[in-house]
């Protein structure tokens, strides 16, 4: 992303890892400046690929947060793929770029692989060859998206040595695509490219030119955590709220404005009695398709009848707008790309609490069509009664999705809202 000092948005740099938002003893949670300072504690701690050292750093900051607030902290551990790359990049010609490709597919070693460029789209046996397989314009978030599954399959079906997709979308970045962990990924190399940089190889595609792909670096399997907090109240019933902590990059609005709305809500509830307990969950594996989500609905979480509401701050809960007259340029406003919804015994005393948020204040009956995300499994195993948010900002699951993105007045009345939600939801403090 161009940086602009239009409207004079450009945010601080990020804080380093020593520095930054702590328990909160200065601040009720709501304040900008904290939400802020949360923020860019966050993106600080660089790329949050799962079991990488920025997703670890991350949780075992927040464990610090917690346990200082008041919280029984443990770690669920679990195996994510991996991907520590060497070399990425498409030359043809006097043209070489950048590219990003997925852990779950076969590297192409250092010497990488040359073959000639072919345009997918066109047909034909493509034995040998490099295709480019040129996805439709939208908000990328998944390769189990059949508009991306589907061409993948046929080029690969039809002998292409390789894959390259480009993604096209809102802002001409490369777009990182969530991949299935428990399924087996691609049998050949795979990698994707950015929109704005594939105009060279569109052209080298259409004469058939030969081209070199490389996708070299360390594969493999290596261990994350979801982070678990619990405050044990001696209540019958246990709130749930839940966040993904890890991504593909840096993550700062997709996954830190979410954290920012949840850490600000865990302070709350330390010092806010609601009648019940409390267990809080940063998961790690949400990229390979809510693996961390997963684990924990499978084997840590509460049952559905010993469980008060489960709420979920998903993807980009405060994530920046921007203007698309030419070069994009930002807004002081949020992204109304964001979706919220609640089940039905609690949806009219949520969507009070959201009135006046852009996006979410449109707030749906939770369905498995309707959910988003780790949501979707929290219905299917039965939990009744749930909040859930999820969006796709302009710079999701791209590289630009740096502190530019979002702000602490941005998360604000997100967080604020969420409180109200859960309070009205659950009958409001208890005295004394």
């Amino acid at each position: 992303m161009a940086a602009t000092g239009v409207l004079g948005l450009a945010a601080a740099a990020p804080a380093q890892a020593g520095q930054g938002a702590e328990s909160g003893a200065a601040s009720d949670g709501l304040d900008a400046a904290w939400l802020q300072a949360v923020l860019e504690r966050y993106a600080g701690f660089g790329e949050k690929a799962s079991g990488g050292p920025g997703d670890e750093t991350c949780g075992a900051w927040l464990e610090g947060e917690l346990s200082r607030t008041g919280y029984a902290c443990r770690r669920q551990s679990f195996d994510v793929p991996f991907l520590d790359p060497k070399a990425l990049t498409l030359a043809s010609g006097e043209a070489k770029v950048p590219l990003v490709a997925s852990p779950v597919a076969p590297t192409t070693g250092p010497g990488g692989l040359t073959g000639p460029l072919r345009l997918a789209s066109e047909g034909g046996d493509l034995t040998g060859a490099i295709a480019l397989v040129v996805l439709p314009y939208r908000r990328w978030v998944t390769l189990a998206d059949p508009q991306a599954a589907r061409p993948l399959e046929d080029a690969l079906a039809r002998g292409a040595a390789a894959v390259v997709l480009v993604t096209t979308g809102p802002t001409g970045e490369a777009i990182a695509l969530n991949v299935s962990a428990r399924k087996p990924g691609p049998p050949r190399p795979v990698a994707i490219l950015a929109p704005k940089d594939a105009a060279p190889f569109l052209a080298a595609a259409a004469e058939g030119r030969p081209a070199t792909l490389t996708i070299d670096g360390r594969r493999g399997t290596r261990s994350a955590y979801n982070l678990i907090a619990r405050l044990d109240r001696k209540a019958a019933r246990t709130l749930i709220l839940t966040t993904p902590r890890s991504g593909w990059f840096g993550c700062a609005a997709e996954r830190g404005s979410g954290l920012a709305v949840w850490l600000s809500l865990a302070h709350w509830l330390a010092r806010t009695d609601l009648g019940v307990n409390v267990e809080l969950a940063a998961n790690s594996g949400h990229e390979f398709e809510f693996l961390g989500g997963e684990h924990y609905l499978e084997h840590e979480a509460p049952k559905p009848g010993k469980t008060a509401m489960w709420v979920h701050v998903g993807a980009s809960a405060a994530a920046r707008d921007w203007h698309e007259f030419g070069a994009l340029r930002p807004l002081p406003s949020a992204d109304a790309q964001r979706v919220l919804t609640a089940t039905a015994d609690v949806i009219d005393r949520v969507r009070p609490a959201f009135a006046g948020v852009s996006g979410l204040e449109a707030t749906l009956v939770a369905t498995n069509a309707t959910a988003g995300g780790e949501m979707t499994n929290v219905l299917k195993a039965g939990y009744g009664t749930t909040i859930g948010l999820y969006g796709i900002h302009r710079y999701f699951h791209t590289r630009a999705d740096d502190m530019r993105c979002t702000s602490g007045e941005l998360v604000r009345p997100v967080a604020a809202a969420f409180r109200a939600a859960i309070g009205a939801s659950l009958g409001g403090p208890r005295a004394g």
